[in-house]
């Protein structure tokens, strides 16, 4: 997905209206999720297919139909199969703070004093069309869309607290501080894939062994440091040879192979057809 970084900076929607909405498919440059944060909040809807989605230390397949909450500061990420999903993603204090009325229970979840189930669809089929309209509503943009958006938002706000969809928070300052370390060592990936990465490099960062770190972010991952270093390089190169007007050798190098060929072989590796092929596919 072209939104994501392990920890995004770009802002979503504008200004006055912090929403944005992106449906991925298939053909979709990163329709792979990396492991990623950010400080929005984030619904997600799985409209066909399935995902096999990670949410700090759980993992789950989530099927057609499924609506998810994803609250700020969560890492997530997985593998579609066949899937089409949507993303909603906006900032919940911007764009609730006028109205006075939802603050007690807006600031509850900010502040994580309370926490919304992850699957709020479940036992709750009136979230299904509100987020069908609120899909319909941000793809279209028809007049006064900005007023139907954020009406659909609250809808959906408040079924959650109807039908009490969430739990009282309780942290744990150890698993807090691993996630912690496990997102420093994502940041330091996102902005510096396009150079050399020792696994002892990555290891200092998160504050662990080598052998010690290798196991807690696979937990997490489902891969290996080094292999999920590779696995972004190669999401960022997808983006980039369908985005931009570049050689196949400049993006091998902005993504931090030195050897067109090994990038290639890596490439084919992920995604199962060289570099070429995968343009000739998408255009």
């Amino acid at each position: 997905m072209k939104y994501i970084d392990y920890k995004e900076r770009r802002e979503h929607g504008q200004f006055n209206f912090p929403i944005a909405h992106y449906r991925e498919t298939p053909r979709s440059p990163r329709y792979h999720m990396p492991v990623h944060w950010h400080t929005h909040y984030e619904i997600m809807w799985i409209v066909s297919g399935s995902f096999h989605l990670t949410l700090n230390n759980d993992t789950k397949e989530f099927t057609a139909g499924d609506v998810i909450f994803i609250s700020d500061g969560i890492l997530h990420g997985g593998t579609p199969i066949d899937c089409v999903y949507e993303c909603f993603v906006f900032d919940f204090l911007a764009l609730m703070k006028s109205n006075l009325s939802c603050a007690k229970t807006i600031h509850d979840i900010v502040n994580h004093k309370i926490t919304v189930n992850t699957l709020i669809s479940e036992d709750t089929p009136e979230v299904i069309p509100i987020v069908h309209e609120l899909s319909h509503s941000l793809s279209s943009k028809r007049t006064g869309y900005e007023f139907m958006t954020i009406g659909y938002i609250y809808q959906l706000l408040g079924i959650i607290i109807q039908n009490n969809l969430y739990k009282k928070s309780v942290s744990s300052t150890i698993a807090s501080e691993r996630l912690n370390a496990i997102k420093n060592v994502l940041t330091y990936i996102s902005e510096n894939y396009n150079r050399n990465i020792s696994l002892d490099c990555l290891a200092k960062i998160a504050g662990m062994n080598p052998k010690y770190f290798c196991r807690y972010f696979r937990s997490i991952t489902e891969r290996t440091p080094i292999d999920y270093l590779n696995y972004f390089r190669i999401e960022s190169a997808c983006e980039m040879l369908t985005t931009k007007d570049v050689t196949i050798k400049e993006v091998a190098i902005s993504c931090g192979f030195n050897d067109e060929s090994y990038f290639i072989k890596t490439f084919n590796k992920y995604k199962g057809v060289t570099p070429k092929r995968y343009m000739e596919a998408v255009f």
